[in-house]
């Protein structure tokens, strides 16, 4: 911290961590470091089996999953090397930029988050309801700007976010009770006026957070009577299972955030939130991938197929 007469500016932040029990810090480390390694693997794979050119993978929706996978590998890279990293140090610092730059690509990444499920949701109304329309509906046009509008949402919507937070003043303590810069822990640090910046997180998070929200209800509202009005049981199975592994992704992500971010601030628990930022920031990456895999037919057998390839190519060199 900076001081001048009998005031003190803070320049940069001490982060508490996850835990303060020296004995359990290997457990946790290793633990966290398996998440996150497989979290990248599972991402990355996914992401990499859908651009390998595989003409089964080349609809709408894995266009966003593709995009869902991407934003993962980079959700929890921003976060989860700084927290390992911490385990070894005895002062866990970072710089008040360090701050505002982890915030910031933290929120944008939520943010578009939120906005590319309100998408892959749309797109699954499109499919079930509108079958023969499809192709046309979902055009490479239209998938390509609502990704890049979820994506510009999220930065928006970050900018105007991490402004607010940022020009407060933190002229008191600089501890952070967690183990990356999160906007619970950040207000209460501060040492100004936080209505205003109170109002534009609400006001963000209510435009982000309900519009995608009632994109993603009025979606399956008209799925599910589409499926109901599907008289075979085969076909209300095969529409229903479409929908389960996006259905279950919108659960765990909005779940853990509306526990975290939407509540009164008397109700905050610093401690109990750093195991809830765990699941959203650590768990959810890395579960979507297998979410998205193990009930997708498609994703399995394009897998085969790659394992079959890989086989055929190597046989001539073991010959």
């Amino acid at each position: 911290m900076a001081g001048e007469g009998n005031s003190t500016t803070v320049i940069r932040f001490i982060l508490l961590g996850f835990l303060s029990v020296p004995e359990l810090q290997v457990f946790f480390f290793v633990m966290f470091l398996g998440i996150y390694l497989i979290a990248i693997a599972g991402n990355l794979g996914l992401f990499t089996l859908i651009k390998s050119g595989d003409p089964h993978l080349h609809t709408p929706m894995y266009f966003f999953l593709s995009n869902l996978a991407f934003i993962d590998i980079c959700y929890s890279s921003t976060i989860t090397p700084k927290m390992l990293s911490d385990f070894f140090q005895k002062q866990k610092t970072i710089s008040f930029l360090g701050c505002a730059t982890q915030f910031f690509v933290f929120a944008s990444l939520g943010g578009g988050e939120c906005l590319l499920l309100s998408a892959m949701a749309y797109d699954r109304y499109a499919a079930i309801c509108n079958p023969l329309l499809y192709t046309a509906v979902m055009s490479p046009r239209l998938c390509g700007q609502m990704v890049a509008g979820a994506f510009m949402g999220g930065f928006l919507a970050s900018s105007i976010q991490t402004y607010f937070v940022f020009q407060l003043h933190f002229c008191g303590s600089n501890v952070i009770n967690h183990f990356f810069c999160d906007l619970p822990p950040l207000l209460a640090l501060s040492c100004s006026d936080i209505f205003y910046c109170q109002v534009a997180n609400i006001s963000l998070a209510t435009i982000i957070g309900v519009t995608s929200v009632l994109v993603i209800l009025v979606s399956y509202g008209y799925i599910a009577d589409t499926i109901l009005k599907i008289r075979s049981v085969q076909g209300r199975s095969k529409a229903f299972n479409t929908c389960v592994s996006h259905l279950t992704a919108v659960t765990l992500l909005y779940g853990s955030i509306l526990f975290t971010y939407l509540r009164p601030s008397s109700s905050y628990s610093l401690n109990r939130d750093k195991v809830v930022s765990v699941l959203y920031s650590l768990v959810n990456p890395m579960l979507n991938p297998l979410i998205y895999s193990l009930r997708n037919k498609e994703i399995k057998d394009a897998l085969r197929r790659v394992r079959e390839k890989t086989r055929s190519f190597s046989l001539p060199y073991l010959s």
